[in-house]
């Protein structure tokens, strides 16, 4: 599922993957800034619950992003493939700045709205400029290449991981979320041996990529992005290795990007935040 073609006179809009767990009380930072790249206090906000089975997902971001200065936040419960051609639901969607997908399964929003005028409409509307984000499994989904499920572990192994469409907002990237609380590197690591064309992007919990229309990635939240570049990938074995068995990769270069911290796609640049001021100052 590739990106759609951006419209004339238009850039594309932020993508957004939060790693799970963003923090929504205390000091949303992350949320915060999804709503200024929404259009802050002129933001209307598209919330898609599908992933989640929890009946208050939807309502619980409707206020959370209201609090946080958009015009309007919306919740489009959409439960079945026949929601996704709801005319008045479609509507509302187009008339959104944002977009968020909530946490869940990946594979129930893959399954639900796949293929439907939903996903093709959020593909066009990204395209036009309109950010586009989610978290944990509203994270896995953006991508053209979704990690569907797989196992944790630091070593890449083969048959680790399942792959299934993405909504396709950007084919640069391979996304897994709670990255580092739940051991995913070796996952990460074998999804990218098998074509070494995509970045890896590891999120930590309460940690977001701002993927700007500039091709340029900007870091925020409490933890950590592993961003793995396999751009001079030297050998994978994935070719000859049997289910189970480890995989040798070389020539991998990996970056740990923290808070304010950049990475360039065009020039495949890592820039590290700038140092914090000094106390005596």
């Amino acid at each position: 599922m590739s990106p759609a073609r951006i419209e004339e006179h238009h850039s594309r809009g932020w993508i957004v993957p939060v790693g799970g767990a963003e923090e929504k009380e205390q000091d949303p930072v992350i949320l915060r800034r999804f709503v200024e790249v929404s259009g802050g206090a002129g933001a209307r906000i598209a919330v898609i619950p599908t992933a989640s089975r929890l009946p208050d997902t939807g309502a619980r971001y409707e206020k959370i992003f209201r609090q946080l200065g958009a015009h309007s936040a919306r919740a489009l419960p959409f439960e079945t493939r026949a929601d996704a051609e709801r005319e008045d639901w479609l509507g509302i969607l187009e008339q959104a700045t944002g977009v968020f997908f909530t946490g869940g399964n990946q594979l129930q929003l893959s399954t639900i709205l796949g293929g439907t005028p939903v996903a093709k409409s959020i593909r066009k509307l990204n395209a036009r400029g309109v950010t586009v984000g989610g978290t944990s499994a509203g994270a896995a989904i953006l991508s053209e290449h979704m990690i569907a499920f797989g196992q944790g572990g630091a070593t890449p192994k083969a048959g680790l991981a399942s792959l299934a469409p993405g909504f396709g907002l950007t084919n640069r990237v391979v996304i897994d979320q709670h990255f580092r609380q739940r051991d995913r590197l070796g996952r990460l690591l074998s999804v990218l041996a098998f074509n070494p064309f995509a970045v890896g992007i590891g999120l930590d919990e309460d940690t977001a990529a701002f993927l700007g229309p500039d091709d340029v990635m900007h870091v925020d939240g409490a933890g950590a992005i592993t961003l793995v570049d396999v751009a001079n990938l030297e050998h994978s074995s994935m070719a000859f290795a049997k289910p189970g068995q480890p995989i040798c990769l070389t020539g991998i270069k990996l970056h740990i990007l923290t808070k304010g911290a950049r990475y360039n796609f065009v020039t495949r640049e890592a820039v590290p935040p700038l140092p914090p001021p000094d106390d005596d100052d």
